[in-house]
């Protein structure tokens, strides 16, 4: 992947406005397409960190950190002017997008633009840490912690270990008016490396790459759940974990994530709340690593969770990335707290 110096053009804004923009949506293409890991993709930016950022006349020298930060401002004033002031843009951006809004699905601005974390939240700790089946007034000390936590079994009793499948949600999605287009118009639809357009997409495999025949394209997907028929539906099966704070904040929207072998790339999540996750099918194998300010305090793990398993991270801190054991299907159940 390669991060080329922007060209210095004499031409009008709007050409100038179009320049960038397309080249934003090349970054933000091979950034989440590639596999490569975040560090990986920082020092091949280091590798470039002297260039100058040019828009017409107006030219910075950057280091990584910072150079981030002036191509999200970029970016921002940038579309920005597409969709205010040239009309005639503004289809090409819907539709090159796909999406409802893209920044939030890139990594380098959710780097560039994240507060400095604070390392107690790895500080003295070696591993993830498991707890039994939990009481609510024993969890209260670790609530709100930030550090990684697996309960064990927390979900092994929800009926949705059982009736949740491919072929439930895409029963759901094929009945249920407007579900399809909840997701691609309000919610959110994750394709990690699938080649997907939609969830529609997803629902529309050959059966044989929906078991993951031998020889068949490995596939592993994930969705928002904010339209309510869906939502309601889906959480007759499924409940709030038992032992969260009674007055902890819960999100109106649930994610679905399912396939096979590898999920996301290390990354951070743009969420307002700690996460919790229940692993209702196959195993998926977590890789965490602290923030570059804790590295010098703090290690990297890897752990394992197995079906009917709840962990809960703060996925806004904790760089991570997961992969699902070879030749199982995964799926989980996740949402926000806090």
């Amino acid at each position: 992947m390669a991060l080329d110096d922007c060209d210095c053009v004499n031409a009008s804004n709007e050409i100038k406005s179009e320049l960038l923009f397309k080249r934003f949506l090349l970054i933000n293409e091979k950034a989440l397409n590639s596999n490569l890991s975040l560090d990986q993709l920082r020092e091949i930016y280091d590798k470039k960190c002297l260039h100058r950022l040019r828009l017409g006349n107006l030219c910075v020298d950057c280091h990584w950190r910072l150079g981030f930060k002036c191509l999200a401002l970029l970016i921002i004033i940038s579309l920005f002017a597409i969709i205010t002031k040239l009309p005639l843009l503004d289809g090409m951006v819907k539709n090159a997008l796909g999406i409802k809004c893209v920044i939030p699905n890139n990594y380098f601005v959710w780097e560039a633009t994240r507060p400095v974390t604070d390392c107690s939240i790895c500080r003295g700790i070696n591993g993830v840490i498991v707890l039994p089946n939990i009481t609510r007034q024993e969890f209260h000390k670790y609530a709100y912690s930030s550090k990684p936590i697996i309960v064990k079994g927390a979900a092994s009793h929800w009926p949705a270990v059982k009736l949740f499948s491919f072929n439930y949600f895409k029963n759901i999605f094929d009945n249920v008016d407007g579900a399809y287009e909840a997701v691609e118009e309000d919610c959110q639809f994750l394709t990690f490396k699938t080649n997907f357009l939609s969830l529609r997409d997803v629902f529309q495999m050959p059966r044989n790459r929906v078991l993951n025949v031998k020889g068949e394209s490995p596939w592993y997907i994930g969705w928002s759940n904010c339209y309510p028929p869906v939502l309601e539906e889906m959480r007759k099966h499924y409940y709030r974990p038992h032992f969260l704070p009674a007055d902890a904040e819960h999100a109106h929207t649930d994610y679905v994530f399912m396939g096979y072998q590898q999920g996301a790339v290390m990354h951070l999540d743009y969420i307002s709340r700690l996460m919790w996750q229940a692993q209702l099918r196959g195993h998926k194998t977590w890789s965490l690593n602290p923030p570059p300010e804790c590295e010098s305090v703090c290690n990297g793990y890897t752990f394992r969770v197995h079906p009917g398993d709840i962990f809960l991270l703060d996925t806004r801190q904790w760089y991570h990335d997961t992969r699902v054991d070879d030749g199982e299907f995964s799926l989980t159940v996740s949402s926000e707290y806090g």
